[in-house]
This record gives C-alpha cells, structure tokens and sequence, in this order.
C-alpha cells in the first residue's frame, strides 16, 4: 500500500511531461512560396542545410525577420530561412491565381517553343520569382505581350506593420521656455556666383539616355499554367517552309486560317503578324497572308500590310480573321477580312475591345482582364478645368 502512492505521482509527472509543447514564436505575417521548389535553410545562409522543402502557392506563417530574409513556418511546423525574393505576398498570390483563370479562356496568338530552358515568372520582372520552367522544344501558347521599364520590384507587404506606440508628452522644465539664441549670419556667396550656377546647369532631358526596358510574353503551358517569359528567349513555331520569309522581322503571331489541296496533300493559308524589333509600344507593325500557289507549288503572299500599330488579340475563325489596329488619332479599330480561295477581302471595321484602365481599381478575380497596353491617360483636373473655362468665354458664332 504505501508504494502505490508514490507510483501515482510519478506517472501523473510522466503524462503532464508528455503532454507540453514547446511554445512557439507567433506569426508576424504571412507569404507563399515563389519558385516551383524552395529549401528552407537552418541558418541565414544559402550554403546551410536544409530544414525543410516546399513547393510554390504553399502558404507559410512568417515568424522573424533580419533583414532580407525570413524564418517561416510550414503548415506541418518546420521552420526555416529564406530570401524575401521568393516569398509573394497575399496580394501577389491573388493576382498569379487570377492571371492563370483569366488567360485559361483568351485566344492563342500562335504556338510557341524555345532552344534552352525557360523560366516563367510570376510577373514581368527579372527579379520575381520563376515558378514553372519549360523544358528545351516543349510546346506552350502565347497570350499576350508587354513592354516594362527595368526596375525593382515593387514594395510587397509580408510582415504586418507595427503599431505606432504614442509616447508621453515630458514636463517641460521652465529653463527649456527661453528663447533660443539668435542663428549667426549666413557667409556671403561668391563674387562668380552667377557663372558658377550657369556652369552646373542641369543636362537637358534630350540628351539623357533612355531607361531600359525588357520586352515580355505571357503564356500559357500545356499543363494550362500561365505566366511571364522575356520576349527574346520565344520563338514562334511557324513551318520554315512559311518563316523564310519573315525578311528579317519578328513573327509574333500566327495563324493557319484555310487549306489548298496540292495533289492529295493539305497546305494551309497562313496569316502571321511581325513587329521590326523588340521593344516596341505595341505587338506589331504589319501583317501578312500567304497563300499557296497549286501551279508553282510554293507559297505566296495573298495580302499584306505594313507600317502599321496593331494590338492583340488577333481574332480568326475559318475562313476570316481580324485585327485591332491604331489609327492616327490614337482611336483604335478591329478591321474585318473575309478568304474567299485565296482572296482575301476587307469585311468592314468596328471598335475594338476597350482596354482597363490600369489606375482603376479591379477586383481580384478581374485581373487578368486589364489591358496588355494602358489606354491614353486621362486628363487631369486642371485640363478639365481649362476645357470648361474656354467653352464658357468663347465667343458665339
């Protein structure tokens, strides 16, 4: 009897033991994994072990900060380090998400592929984070493109703002109510002073040299994925037989839009799209019909026009196709063509499809609906104001 006691305490201490965990840092935000894989390292160092391996869209608790880089907390509880450069914020998360369902349903502008291995990144920006990659000759579709000046990336918010602690007002001691002494006289400026100003005048605008700016592709994966890739790592998989002709511009789009028969094999009427150089403010200058020649068994050129300002998307259904193009007084319209064998005849015209204004604010699930191109900017008040004042004063006829 006087040993069960005893016996009872110490299994009572053994199961309470048991049962506490070690407490744990709170989370300070959270952030979703960037890249397609990302090891979590035990230290603030790339070279450390790994503690832990995630995948991209995973979401991570964010418990500590220095600097640049984060401890973060896998939903199973292991923690690591990592860079903020492979981190996305909530709002970024939401607009990759929207950009996948959106792009899902835009049209094709011409199957694509590349010579080497191709990162595809969550926005069109260097420094963002690659979450996919496609492999060398794999297939995937292009959606759209976009012209972005070089830069950082913009400011995210990973870790929630402190709150701003009010300090308490001090007593003001009497001998700190005096005036303060009167400041010394300034020195006076030198007798050259106005051909010295003259001498580090600014250099004028003109003469400075252009931002640099990277010319992006969206896409879209077989596996339906959807994000950026830089222009110049694309090319369009056009037969050779129809991109000879290319004359050294760049194809950005094509599109089979008919078929000849030429003794019992199928060639098809192409229509493509070229632009003179990347870079440009709009997706191409020209476009082109080729179409085949029975006789002379070759391609021809049914229909082209250059010098133009054109914006996707190319629209084509079997046997007609249209174009959204600029006009001189920045209006832009969807000129329609009809194939008729291998003519090809004007159908018309009608205003293309109003491009978002980028400043508005668009719902999360609208994302991947804002224009590949801004619209020209608004006028702003003081136009506004001017527009009124000189109808008011103006003269009657």
């Amino acid at each position: 009897m006087p040993l069960k006691f005893p016996l009872t305490i110490s299994l009572a201490l053994a199961l309470s033991a048991c049962g506490t965990a070690p407490e744990r840092d709170p989370a300070i935000g959270e952030a979703y994994v960037g890249p397609a894989t990302l090891n979590l390292h035990k230290d603030i160092d790339p070279k450390s072990p790994a503690a832990a391996v995630v995948h991209h869209g995973e979401r991570l608790e964010i418990v500590g900060q220095r600097r640049r880089w984060y401890r973060v907390r896998t939903p199973k509880g292991a923690e690591g380090w990592t860079d903020d450069r492979q981190l996305l914020d909530t709002a970024q998360m939401k607009r990759l998400r929207a950009l996948s369902n959106g792009a899902a349903d835009l049209p094709s502008q011409g199957v694509a592929t590349s010579f080497d291995v191709l990162n595809v990144h969550t926005e069109p920006n260097r420094l963002s984070a690659s979450f996919i990659q496609v492999k060398v000759g794999e297939k995937f579709d292009v959606i759209a493109h976009r012209v972005i000046a070089r830069g950082p990336m913009p400011k995210r918010q990973l870790v929630a703002p402190k709150p701003k602690i009010e300090k308490k007002s001090k007593k003001v001691k009497a001998s700190s109510l005096l005036p303060p002494p009167p400041p010394p006289v300034p020195p006076s400026p030198p007798p050259d002073w106005v051909a010295l100003s003259k001498e580090r005048s600014l250099i004028p605008e003109e003469n400075l040299p252009p931002a640099a700016r990277d010319d992006w592709t969206l896409i879209r994966t077989q596996s339906g994925q959807s994000g950026w890739v830089l222009t110049s790592r694309v090319y369009m998989a056009i037969p050779d037989e129809v991109a000879q002709y290319a004359e050294g511009h760049r194809i950005t789009s094509y599109f089979p839009i008919g078929s000849v028969e030429d003794n019992g094999e199928k060639k098809n009427i192409w229509l493509w799209t070229t632009a003179m150089s990347l870079g440009e403010d709009h997706d191409f200058d020209g476009y082109r019909v080729f179409s085949w020649n029975i006789r002379r068994h070759r391609y021809e050129t049914a229909y082209i026009k250059r010098r133009e300002r054109g914006f996707f998307p190319v629209l084509v259904k079997p046997g007609e196709f249209s174009v959204c193009l600029e006009r001189e007084d920045g209006v832009r319209v969807r000129k329609m063509y009809t194939l008729t064998g291998n003519s090809v005849h004007a159908a018309g015209e009608r205003p293309c499809e109003k491009p978002a204004e980028e400043d508005e604010e668009v719902p999360v699930d609208d994302v991947a609906h804002i224009a590949i191109h801004p619209a020209p900017p608004k006028p702003g008040m003081m136009e506004n104001l001017k527009t009124r004042l000189k109808d008011l004063f103006k003269k009657p006829q």
